[in-house]
C-alpha cells in the first residue's frame, strides 16, 4: 500500500464531485463533506470545493428518507481533482450501468477516486478497485469478497492506496478526510478541524471499524471472546465444539456453561446464528445460487439450510431473496392510504414521513430485525 498523491500547497482549490447513489447514507456525505468546509474556514480561503452529482441532476433519496438535490448531472464537464462514490443501502441494486461507465471515463481522465460507505461496490463493478486495498462497511465485506475476489479488502475504518481513498460508512469519512486535509495542508489543520467538531481523537489507517467484540457480547471473559472470534474466522468450515473447547483448555461441559451464562445460549445455536447471519447477507446483497450461499456458510445441503433459515428467521431462503420488492411496496403503500374521517368521509392522504420510507426501504438489509426485542 502507498500513499495518495499528495497536491502541491500553492496550487488552486482541489474540486472533489460526491457522486450519490440512491439510497446512500446522509451522514457519510456529511463526514465527507463538513472538513472540507472547515478547512476553507479555518484556512481563510478556497482550499477545496465540491459539487454533488447525480445520473441526470435530479433529487436522489438518501437512506434516512430525505431527498438531496445535487448540484450537477455527470454529464456537466467538471474539471474534477477526484471523484468520491456515496454509497448506502443495497450498492448492488443501485449501481447502474451509467455509473460505471462515467466512473471508468475519470479514470481514464487519472483522476483520483475514493468511495464512503458501500461506494467502493461502485468502484470494484467498475473494475476499477481490482490490485488495490479497499474499504467498505462491514456489512457488506462479505458479499463484496465474494463477488469481487481482485479486491483487496481490508475491515479497517478507511483505506489509502495510491490514488484510491476508500472509507466504510457512518463518521469514518470524517478520518479520511482529515487524513487527506493533512496531507494536503499540514497536520496542524487538520487538528484544528477535530478541534471545532469536537472530535477527540483521528483515527488511522490502523483502526478497524467493527465494534470490539467485548462490547458487542458485554462482556470481558477472554475464553468467551476468542472462542466467538474463531467462530466468525470460520463459518464456511465450521470448528466442532470439542475441538472448540479443546483450543481454550476447557472440556465441553465448561465450553456449554460458559455460553449459558453469559450469552443464554448453546455454543451450536450462536454459531448457527453467525452462520445465517452471514447467509442472510449473501441472500440479499449478492445474487449467487442458493446452494453456492449454503456452501458457503457452512451448511452440507441445501435443504437442511433451508430448514435452519425458516426456523430461525420465520421465512425460506428463496421468499427472503424474491419478496424485498413486495414487502417495500406494501409497506409503503400502507402509508399511503386515506385515513377515514367522522361519518366514513375520507380525509385528505397524509403525508409520508422520511422515517417511514427509510424503514420500509430497511427491510430489504441484512440487519432489518435482527435485534429482538
Amino acid at each position: 500500500m502507498t500513499s495518495a498523491p499528495q497536491a502541491p500547497r500553492d496550487s488552486g482549490p482541489q474540486t472533489l464531485g460526491f457522486l450519490l447513489l440512491d439510497s446512500f447514507t446522509l451522514i457519510s456525505l456529511a463526514s465527507a463533506i463538513e472538513p472540507l468546509r472547515m478547512a476553507n474556514q479555518l484556512a481563510g480561503r478556497e482550499l477545496y470545493r465540491w459539487y454533488t452529482l447525480s445520473l441526470d441532476g435530479s433529487p436522489v433519496r438518501a437512506s434516512d428518507g430525505l431527498q438531496v438535490t445535487p448540484d450537477a448531472s455527470i454529464g456537466m464537464p467538471l474539471a474534477l481533482d477526484m471523484v468520491i462514490v456515496c454509497g448506502g443501502v443495497a450498492p448492488s441494486r443501485s449501481v447502474q450501468r451509467e455509473h460505471i461507465a462515467w466512473l471508468q471515463a475519470q479514470a481514464r481522465q487519472s483522476r483520483r477516486l475514493g468511495s464512503v460507505c458501500t461506494g467502493s461496490w461502485a468502484l470494484a463493478k467498475a473494475g476499477l478497485l481490482d490490485g488495490y486495498e479497499a474499504s467498505i462497511h462491514w456489512e457488506c465485506l462479505a458479499a463484496m469478497q465474494e463477488a469481487f475476489p481482485r479486491v483487496a479488502l481490508a475491515t479497517r475504518l478507511y483505506s489509502i492506496d495510491r490514488d484510491r481513498a476508500t472509507a466504510s460508512g457512518g463518521t469514518a469519512p470524517l478520518d479520511l478526510m482529515l487524513n487527506l486535509i493533512g496531507r494536503d495542508h499540514g497536520r496542524e489543520l487538520a487538528a484544528g478541524i477535530s478541534e471545532m467538531f469536537i472530535y477527540e481523537r483521528m483515527r488511522t489507517e490502523h483502526d478497524h471499524q467493527r465494534i470490539p467484540l467485548r462490547h458487542v457480547l458485554g462482556t470481558n471473559q477472554p475464553k468467551l471472546l476468542e472462542i466467538v472470534a474463531l467462530m466468525e474466522a470460520n463459518l464456511e468450515e465450521p470448528i466442532g465444539l470439542d475441538d472448540l473447547a479443546a483450543y481454550v483448555d476447557l472440556s465441553r461441559r465448561q465450553l456449554e456453561r460458559l455460553f449459558q451464562k453469559n450469552l443464554r445460549c448453546s455454543p451450536s445455536r450462536y454459531y448457527l446464528k453467525l452462520r445465517l447471519t452471514r447467509a442472510r447477507q449473501l441472500l440479499k446483497q449478492t445474487s449467487l445460487p442458493i446452494i453456492e450461499v449454503a456452501s458457503a456458510c457452512g451448511f452440507v445441503s441445501t435443504p437442511h439450510f433451508s430448514k435452519c433459515y425458516r426456523e430461525f428467521f420465520g421465512i425460506p431462503p428463496r421468499d427472503e431473496r424474491q419478496g424485498i420488492a413486495v414487502r417495500d411496496g406494501a409497506a409503503v403503500a400502507g402509508r399511503l392510504m386515506p385515513l377515514a374521517g367522522q361519518g366514513g368521509e375520507p380525509t385528505p392522504e397524509v403525508p409520508v414521513s422520511s422515517a417511514v420510507l427509510a424503514l420500509a426501504q430497511a427491510q430489504g438489509e441484512p440487519t432489518y430485525a435482527s435485534v429482538r426485542l
